[in-house]
């Protein structure tokens, strides 16, 4: 990974485990995020999208004259890892708000935390039921799962299919997941199947000839992208053509680089634009991880990111408290409507989700996401 950004977050999180008193002058962002384990691609990509787009904050002269500090800590996609990351965060001396956490199972410890602090808990990486609950301080920066789900089953029921099985997470998020799945299709008399697994959970011979036991007309899929590929690897494998639609939450690039070349025709929701569309923001966030050293395109999740970063700038310029964790939030909350350069999001006292963009997009045989 970059030397660069490595240095930044090692210097961060040093300061953070050794009890140094941070500067006030300065906006202190925490995040727990897998930076390591079987989620470990989408955590830095998360992490690296932000990074770049406060670099040319901080290189511009910050907000109000203090610069942006973003401290990652690594949960290696543990849920309770990610709880005790929080409470070390929030003991961090002028913490402004938390940041980015990679999923609604990531978030369930946390949340509380940061409710009980009245810090902001922003954009987290999920549209999942429980991170959409009325909060005083959780906001979110995409669309619900809910409204990711209906626009893939609606496209899949209009083309007559009726046998929907759905991959899941035996836990409370996934559950949650399964039920918007069965809920939307009551309303049209059908009822779908469940396929349970467990959280960071492998899937062996066993497991897939059960899933297919099922007889699946359409697979949606609501887990992360290596399940989510190796059920793919194994249905082309043995010559089985069943259709798949997978949530935002698979991380399209992460399931294109782990599937290969058995993604082909895959659909994947996507809840920000396209990393090919032709807007200012898609342009400007591509440039920021250039010049930050992040080698690899631009990515989904990088943009996400970049653009969950962006937002939370500007409700810095509005609040101009460096250093202070309620000025910031009611700036977030009082945001109204902001373009970030093609892509709009609109927060208010009694709105604290920011986005229902939703797009499908199909994984061509070159390996690219296209709506």
């Amino acid at each position: 990974m970059r030397t660069s950004i490595y240095i930044h977050v090692l210097l961060g999180v040093l300061g953070l485990l050794l009890g140094t008193a941070q500067a006030q002058n300065a906006w202190i962002v925490g995040q727990s995020a897998p930076l390591t384990g079987g989620n470990a691609a989408f955590g830095n990509d998360i992490r690296d999208g932000a990074l770049a787009y406060f670099k040319q904050v901080n290189a511009q002269g910050g907000v109000a004259g203090a610069p942006i500090e973003l401290l990652t800590l690594d949960d290696q996609n543990q849920r309770k890892t990610a709880g005790e990351n929080t409470t070390k965060l929030l003991q961090t001396r002028g913490l402004v708000a938390l940041f980015g956490y990679a999923s609604a199972t990531l978030s369930l410890d946390a949340m509380p935390q940061a409710e009980k602090a009245g810090v902001l808990f922003f954009a987290p990486f999920s549209g999942a039921n429980p991170v959409r609950k009325p909060s005083a301080v959780v906001h979110t920066l995409r669309a619900s799962y809910g409204d990711e789900l209906e626009k893939m089953l609606a496209f899949w029921t209009g083309l007559g299919m009726k046998e929907v099985v759905v991959v899941h997470y035996d836990d409370e998020v996934g559950n949650q997941n399964f039920g918007v799945v069965r809920d939307y299709l009551a309303r049209q008399g059908k009822t779908p199947k469940a396929f349970s697994l467990e959280r960071n959970g492998r899937i062996d011979d066993a497991r897939f000839n059960q899933l297919i036991a099922l007889k699946p007309e359409v697979i949606i899929n609501t887990v992360l992208s290596g399940p989510a590929a190796e059920i793919t690897k194994r249905l082309v494998a043995q010559g089985l053509f069943v259709p798949m639609s997978s949530l935002s939450f698979v991380g399209a690039q992460q399931y294109i680089d782990a599937a290969g070349d058995a993604a082909a025709g895959v659909s994947i929701s996507q809840v920000v634009p396209n990393t090919a569309a032709s807007l200012p923001v898609v342009r400007e966030c591509a440039q920021l991880l250039k010049d930050a050293g992040v080698s690899k395109p631009m990515n989904s999740t990088h943009l996400e990111g970049c653009i969950g970063a962006k937002v939370l700038t500007e409700a810095m310029r509005r609040s101009k408290r460096p250093g202070d964790a309620r000025a910031l939030l009611t700036a977030l909350r009082n945001l109204g409507s902001y373009d970030t350069g093609g892509f709009t999001v609109s927060y208010a006292p009694d709105q604290n989700h920011g986005s229902k963009y939703v797009e499908l997009g199909m994984v061509t045989r070159g390996g690219k996401l296209r709506n």
